[in-house]
């Protein structure tokens, strides 16, 4: 009877979406940018009809609205939201009154698959295990360990595919070699595995793709009514099915994983750990079954909390990485400030391997991608629901439960936060007057979070970029192919749709041309 119910319910509002949808359409270049709110089901069409262009659309109306939107959803579906851009009111919610403001049940309802991982646990339980991360990324055996999973996949991954594209001047989807190249450098740091997909030929490995299809689902859940959402569930159509399809997939691998490393350390004895020479794994399942024992099975929260490190890493530095790259491409004067500055601080070590201690000497790289992760931050946006009422800094009242988005993408879009010239990318945004890098408060600069559930992986993050980018920059120069779309993903990390697609010349036949060129 429920699920006759919850189908007539799910056809009754198809029709009168796309009833409404016509009308839309039919006057779609009379209207205001502006949600129209529809009696019954709210504004969902307008922002159904928007989904190809969902960021830029909620960056023009937050435009026109000052910073702050009420979305109204369908009046049977709880789903009401307060968009917001304020940088006060992101400070207040981050942090100033970050214990009403949990995560909350809607949003583990959503991001059900990460359990009770760090992204999704509240209390106890999260602070334990962010302790436990912190502790871990702070360790000086950790940064050896980053940096040498990085030059070696940069010098057995990375380069040698871009020397055979280079070699055969072929296109190439960069997003594609990135997402590979940040998925096996993250097994590799979290489970001691390489699952190599970065290979020359490419291979198919399903565990490096089921992400996507998981971040493509949950961005959806959030505008679209959960008895929708729930029946494609239950039915396992389309984007649920994919979902639920990638949870087993990545379950699976990293339960084999989890059992693999087990076996090995039941074979071994205690000496390795007193001499430090454990994993990051290793480690992990040690202080998780000490210290979690009493929210549940050991490994079970082990899974929760590797699978939301894994995608928190691996999709966000490729996002990054892309977008940078994208950047670069269309600013040539940009690229060259940048290798001037390579060569002049890291040419003397070229063939060899630098840490990323160096590469905080580049100021301009430094100021480059955080004028990248200013305009492109790989998580767009956050989601947040109010224990108590309360009225914001921005004078906004706000319910209980009521849920509130803070939009990272659009904030970087602001006039009101970052000036007249906020859509051009300026690295010397970031340099102060003396020449150092310029520090802007987390609350205004959203990419890594602000307050206690701020980013812990932010240095490692800038330690890969840096590495990464000057390298590749140094050794090739990178043209968009003409065509191109690019635009946003529909995801709750900001990947591009269709990809980042790319020709390759190497520096060293861009100097012998312009050699030639002299000597003509």
């Amino acid at each position: 009877m429920a699920l006759f119910e919850h189908t007539a319910i799910f056809s009754l509002l198809l029709i009168l979406m796309t009833f409404l949808m016509f009308i839309i359409n039919m006057n779609q270049n009379r209207r205001s940018v502006i949600l129209i709110n529809w009696p019954i089901i709210g504004m969902v069409p307008g922002l159904v009809l928007n989904t190809h262009r969902i960021h830029d659309y909620m960056t023009e109306i937050l435009t026109q609205t000052d910073g702050t939107f009420m979305f109204k959803g369908p009046w049977f579906a709880n789903m009401d939201m307060l968009i917001t851009t304020n940088p006060l009111d992101v400070r207040h919610v981050l942090f100033k009154n970050f214990n009403n403001y949990p995560k909350g049940d809607k949003f583990r309802n959503i991001f059900d698959i990460f359990g009770d991982g760090i992204l999704t646990s509240e209390g106890p339980l999260w602070d334990i295990q962010r302790k436990i991360t912190t502790c871990l990324f702070k360790h000086a055996n950790y940064q050896s360990l980053l940096e040498t999973v990085i030059w070696d996949k940069l010098e057995n991954g990375l380069l040698p595919i871009l020397e055979s594209i280079s070699n055969n001047a072929k296109e190439i989807d960069l997003q594609e070699l990135f997402d590979r190249f940040t998925f096996d450098n993250t097994c590799k740091l979290l489970l001691d595995h390489d699952p190599e997909s970065l290979s020359l030929d490419l291979p198919y490995v399903s565990c490096q793709k089921a992400p996507h299809d998981v971040g493509e689902t949950i961005f959806h859940r959030h505008y679209t009514p959960q008895i929708i959402w729930k029946l494609k569930q239950l039915l396992r159509w389309s984007d649920e099915k994919n979902f639920k399809d990638a949870w087993k997939t990545l379950d699976d691998f990293i339960y084999k994983c989890l059992i693999q490393k087990q076996n090995d350390c039941n074979k071994t004895n205690d000496e390795e750990h007193e001499e430090g020479k454990t994993s990051l794994l290793t480690t992990f399942m040690i202080d998780i079954k000490d210290q979690c024992g009493d929210f549940g099975e050991p490994t079970k929260i082990l899974r929760d909390m590797i699978l939301s490190l894994m995608l928190a890493g691996k999709d966000t530095i490729s996002s990054a990485l892309s977008w940078f790259f994208y950047l670069l491409a269309k600013n040539p004067i940009v690229e060259e400030k940048i290798l001037e500055e390579i060569c002049i601080h890291l040419e003397v070590n070229v063939g060899e391997r630098w840490s990323a201690k160096d590469g905080g000497e580049m100021v301009y790289l430094n100021g480059a991608l955080n004028e990248s992760l200013r305009l492109f931050p790989p998580i767009p946006l956050n989601h947040k629901s109010p224990l108590q009422p309360e009225i914001l800094p921005s004078g906004h009242k706000v319910d209980r439960n009521m849920q509130i988005f803070l939009c990272f993408y659009s904030m970087g879009r602001m006039k009101s936060i970052w000036g007249e010239d906020c859509m051009e990318f300026k690295p010397e945004r970031w340099i102060s007057s003396t020449g150092r890098i310029k520090h802007e408060p987390s609350y205004k600069f959203t990419t890594f979070n602000a307050g206690p559930r701020s980013c812990l992986g932010k240095d490692m993050s800038l330690s890969q970029m840096k590495i990464v980018t000057s390298t590749i920059i140094y050794r090739y120069h990178i043209e968009l192919v003409e065509g191109s779309c690019l635009v946003p993903a529909d995801s709750i990390v900001l990947k591009m749709k269709h990809g980042l697609k790319v020709r390759l010349t190497k520096r060293s036949q861009l100097r012998g041309q312009l050699n030639v060129q002299r000597t003509i």
